[in-house]
């Protein structure tokens, strides 16, 4: 079982990296690296989902959307 990056995306501080890996029963599970920093001071965090999916790009869609919902509470939480 190999975990592929797809398609990172730059938003602002932030380059979001949607992961798809085949399961053994042959569906999709995605995850989602968010980073931020540069050098020694990079950060990543990894988030992983329950939900699997029949198809590649449904679980990289997933990921994508989890991850750029995941970056707007944080601003969200950060404002208040």
């Amino acid at each position: 079982m190999t975990l592929e990056s797809e398609h990172s995306l730059n938003l602002g501080n932030y380059l979001v990296s949607p992961l798809v890996r085949r399961t053994e029963g042959g569906r999709y599970a995605p995850s989602v690296s968010i980073r931020s920093g540069r050098g020694t001071s990079t950060h990543d965090r990894v988030l992983r989902f329950h939900a699997r999916f029949d198809d590649r790009d449904g679980a990289r869609a997933y990921a994508v959307e989890q991850g750029i919902a995941w970056l707007g509470r944080m601003s969200q939480s950060q404002r208040s």
